[in-house]
């Protein structure tokens, strides 16, 4: 069982949470701040702490340096998170708005414990690759496998989403290598027509076919003494796989009308979104050659996977595309940030580079960049459809707050409570403004709970 530590100051929000984790499965310790946290437990025993970034005495950053290698989720109001960006840089793992979802955070949980048991080997080497950004447990992992295969001449099989740098861990993995000072062949075989993939890759002589004008040296022999890394090996034609498999075992490559053979000496690295193993059982891809290039196995996670990674990826894409548009620095604004986490990018980090840039060349000078200048759909609105009805028009029964922590409150119920108690007596404005949230964030929330604003009359 997992044991997670929650230092919350406001005790309504605290009692909640801590109901909620254990309502699922979780051992649950809680304090009020950093000093009473540490004096009563000892940090390192804990999967996971959950810590509001505000806290009397010390701020929530401090539980970052005191965890050690303990991930800690940082908790932020709307307002403050220009500054969750800012803990992110200094280790948290990642970060939840207030306020939210209990699905919401219980995902975010799930997400970062699942990758703890995997990476609790804090002692083997895990810096960074160069050009690669991220410090997530995750992209840890990844680290760890480059740097112990890279002197090797292992041949490497990554896999991973369209978009997640599968070219950029090639390339890694070669710079590292004994092999770093040649050259390094990137292919996209899915990018090459059929017809013409084998010449490409093995060469041809003159006359060998319509259009051979000239004898030619292919991909294969140009990477000798380097590394040829082949993207989406799963889209190869098994001709071209037959003639793959006589390089990788024979170590020497014969061109297309040639009656000699060259020996070369190439490293092999292979990528893939597919899954082989199954293109193997259709016959679609060679089951012989599948064995021989997955000596070594690497997962590159997905961008919606690698939590604080995502603020430094983003930022760095905003740096770089302000500097190569010759833009003044320009920065996040709180609903951009929200966006950016919040989204799934299913194009992953290709796709993020391509809204940043769309956001740097929209956002006009002085001003900061927001959602709709990302150009992503978020899709967050939820409109109850009985929204109008007499019924949704009704004012909820009120509760005291005694009774409701009494009760196990909500993070739904706490936001709901507030604002029945508070909405006669306050705008919009200031209501959003004491929740820690924007205005158009309050009304969203108010759709979804079925709390729309009773006209006065």
């Amino acid at each position: 069982m997992y044991r997670i530590l929650i230092v919350e100051d406001e005790e309504v929000i605290r009692n909640s949470l801590h109901k909620l984790l254990e309502k699922n499965g979780y051992q649950v310790e809680a304090a009020g701040n950093i000093q009473d946290a540490t004096s009563r437990f000892k940090l390192a025993e804990f999967a996971l702490i959950i810590s509001d970034l505000r806290l009397p005495g010390a701020p929530g950053t401090e539980l970052i340096k005191l965890a050690g290698e303990v991930p800690v989720l940082i908790m932020t109001s709307y307002a403050s998170l220009r500054s969750a960006v800012d803990t992110m840089k200094l280790g948290a793992v990642d970060y939840i708005p207030k306020p939210f979802d209990q699905k919401d955070l219980l995902t975010s949980i799930k997400r970062i414990l699942r990758a703890q048991p995997q990476h609790k080997e804090f002692h083997s080497p895990t810096h960074a690759s160069r050009g690669m950004i991220g410090d997530s447990g995750v992209m840890k992992e990844v680290y760890n496998i480059i740097h112990k295969v890279a002197p090797t001449d292992a041949t490497v099989l990554i896999h991973g989403e369209t978009g997640t740098g599968k070219e950029l861990v090639a390339r890694a993995i070669h710079n590292e290598s004994r092999r770093g000072g040649n050259e390094i062949v990137c292919v996209n075989c899915a990018a090459i027509p059929e017809t013409l993939i084998e010449a490409e890759l093995f060469g041809h002589e003159k006359g060998s076919f319509t259009g051979a004008t000239e004898s030619r040296t292919g991909l294969v022999a140009a990477a000798d003494n380097g590394t040829l890394f082949l993207d989406e090996i799963g889209e190869l034609p098994l001709e071209a796989q037959a003639r793959l498999l006589r390089v990788l075992q024979e170590g020497e490559v014969r061109p297309i009308g040639s009656v000699r053979s060259r020996k070369v000496d190439v490293r092999l690295l292979a990528a893939t979104h597919r899954n082989l193993h199954k293109l193997c059982q259709e016959g679609r891809f060679r089951e012989d050659l599948y064995y021989r290039i997955n000596v070594v196995n690497l997962n590159l996670p997905a961008l919606r996977e690698r939590g604080k990674d995502i603020f430094l990826i983003a930022e760095h894409l905003l740096e770089k595309f302000c500097r190569k548009l010759g833009k003044p620095h320009l920065v996040l604004a709180p609903d951009a940030i929200q966006a950016i986490t919040t989204y799934a990018w299913p194009g992953n980090i290709r796709e993020m580079e391509n809204s940043i840039q769309r956001a740097v060349i929209l956002c006009d000078e002085g001003q900061s960049i927001t959602h709709d200048l990302l150009g992503i759909d978020l899709s967050l609105i939820e409109i109850d459809p009985y929204q109008d009805t007499p019924e949704a028009e009704q004012p909820r029964p009120q509760r005291t707050l005694e009774k409701d922590i009494q009760e196990g409150l909500s993070l739904e119920d706490y936001f709901t409570h507030f604002v029945l108690e508070n909405q006669d007596a306050m705008s919009e404005t200031e209501l959003a403004k004491k929740l820690g949230i924007s205005r158009k964030c309050l009304w969203e929330r108010r759709q979804k709970l079925g709390l729309p604003r009773i006209k006065s009359a």
